[in-house]
């Protein structure tokens, strides 16, 4: 990874976890994985963050970001590599395909997606994950209301 690389990296995870104070999150358990969400407008992220990261920030974007977590043998909670699909509906059940992005910094590894909502509309995921070397799939689904700033 080169300096430029690390840096934009560093900057969206810190980026990401300033805005977790302020999104809607949750997680659901799968025994031995966990998968966690956290949705929030894409105007939470500073402008440097989006740009350095190449996402777009407007009103009316949203974001999702989920983490596949499993618990190591100290009982301590780590990330995991795997693939993450889904697709998000709004109230009228129209439906878009989420493009989720791997984002990996040393041992954090998290996907994130972009999508476009109505202010105060009620958003349905449906995401699908599955960690690297796993079988079966681990589907989650929540819904969130997300309001212009």
């Amino acid at each position: 990874m080169n300096l430029l690389t690390a840096s934009k990296t560093l900057v969206l995870a810190f980026g990401l976890m300033l805005v977790s104070i302020t999104s809607q999150a949750g997680q659901k358990d799968f025994g031995k994985y966990q998968v966690h969400w956290s949705v929030f407008p894409s105007t939470f992220l500073a402008p440097e963050v989006a740009q350095a990261n190449n996402l777009q920030r407007s009103r009316g974007i949203g974001i999702v970001n989920i983490s596949i977590m499993t618990e190591d043998e100290h009982g301590q909670i780590q990330p995991v590599s795997g693939q993450v699909e889904g697709q998000v509906s709004n109230d009228i059940q129209q439906v878009k395909f989420l493009a989720f992005r791997r984002i990996q910094e040393g041992d954090a590894v998290y996907f994130i997606a972009q999508y476009q909502y109505q202010s105060g509309d009620l958003m349905t995921f449906n995401v699908t994950a599955r960690p690297s070397g796993h079988q079966e799939d681990l589907p989650v689904r929540f819904s969130h209301t997300l309001f212009n700033d």
